[in-house]
């Protein structure tokens, strides 16, 4: 029994043993979002005011204001992140970092919208 019981200890660890994302994951990541971005920017950049009166005509542009937010969003918070792992590590007050945040967060949101 114990014996049975090392086998299966041995096949959960290895099973459930940290693997490592791919080096460029961020970067196709960073990719895919920013191309998700940009395609729900023009499809709202095409959108008629006057086609708007049909309620049918709604679904395109709330779908492209969903998935270019969300997607937006996302990016914002990886171009942050990546931001915030590249500095050294500091003895920062937790008001700092938040501050730090703050900035970067509002930094990538205006180079988004230019």
């Amino acid at each position: 029994m114990s014996e049975a019981a090392s086998s299966l200890e041995s096949l959960l660890r290895e099973a459930l043993a940290p693997v490592e994302p791919p080096a460029d994951l961020i970067e196709r990541l960073e990719g895919a979002l920013l191309s998700i971005t940009e395609m729900a920017a023009d499809e709202l950049e095409a959108w008629e005011l006057s086609a708007m009166r049909d309620p049918r005509n709604w679904a395109r542009p709330a779908a492209a204001v969903v998935a270019g937010g969300a997607a937006g969003s996302a990016l914002i918070l990886l171009r942050a992140r990546r931001r915030a792992k590249e500095r050294s590590p500091s003895l920062d007050t937790l008001r700092e970092a938040a501050e730090r945040a703050l900035r970067d967060l509002s930094r990538e949101t205006r180079r988004l919208l230019d």
